[in-house]
């Protein structure tokens, strides 16, 4: 009777030692899966950094020489807003980033043109040739090339993706505000336009013109952004920059006619 007591406790024992050695090797395998993950989800996020970040050092070479109103700085301050509205938007970032480097590459050549040539249309042509061999999904680049191609305010193509709609938002949100106004007499200055055209009316004034001045550029494009706003958090930030402007024109005329 001892002998099988003690070896029932015996068997019990053993069963305990497997048990936690079983449980110690799931822990293990366990913990492998996981770092194992880990990694090729570190690994993934490397390979999109890199090939982004090939993208941003490529795309800031196209950038030498350009006019101070549509330079790589204002690509960069787009970039900061494109990251800041992404993240609340839920986007792909991987898209946004590389549409939001590339997105005025054309810009170029509607300067050069006198505004003739579409800087969206041009700059989507230019940048096929540049994502066609990236590691990415065909639904992907043809999302990069749409951002791209509708992320002009004047433009003829409505931008109808979420990333699309983002970069349409961050760039939209430089253009007005404080650094809007600041632009917009950037661009005024660099096609010769005088400060102000009080004789001639908005609506008969031409751009690239020497009446092509910034209260211009506030009455036919800035002071409608507002409206045109895409994304929830575009439109809280737009509220604010867009009265800003509405206060500094006010004052703008004021001055300019000796009022104030």
């Amino acid at each position: 009777m001892l002998k099988y007591k003690f070896r029932k406790i015996l068997i019990n024992r053993i069963d305990i030692i497997i048990n936690i050695k079983n449980k110690a090797i799931i822990k293990t395998m366990t913990m492998s899966t996981r770092r194992i993950k880990s990694e090729i989800n570190d690994s993934c996020q490397s390979a999109s950094s890199f090939f982004v970040e090939n993208i941003k050092l490529l795309a800031k070479k196209m950038f030498d020489g350009a006019n101070g109103s549509h330079d790589w700085d204002h690509t960069k301050r787009v970039c900061m807003l494109s990251k800041h509205i992404g993240a609340a938007e839920g986007s792909d970032m991987d898209v946004l980033l590389i549409a939001t480097y590339l997105h005025d590459i054309g810009r170029y050549f509607q300067d050069e043109s006198a505004g003739a040539v579409c800087h969206a249309e041009k700059g989507a042509q230019m940048a096929w040739p540049i994502i066609k061999d990236l590691p990415l999904s065909e639904s992907q680049k043809e999302n990069i090339i749409h951002c791209i191609r509708s992320h002009r305010f004047r433009g003829n193509h409505a931008p109808n993706t979420p990333e699309a709609k983002v970069l349409f938002d961050a760039d939209k949100l430089d253009a007005i505000g404080a650094v809007g106004v600041a632009r917009a007499f950037l661009f005024a200055g660099e096609v010769g336009a005088r400060l102000h055209s009080p004789e001639i009316s908005v609506e008969d004034s031409r751009p690239y013109s020497k009446d092509d001045t910034g209260y211009r550029e506030f009455m036919v494009k800035l002071c409608r952004i507002k409206d045109k706003i895409q994304t929830k958090e575009g439109r809280k930030m737009a509220e604010e920059r867009h009265d800003f402007m509405e206060r500094f024109f006010k004052r703008f005329l004021e001055e300019y006619e000796g009022d104030r």
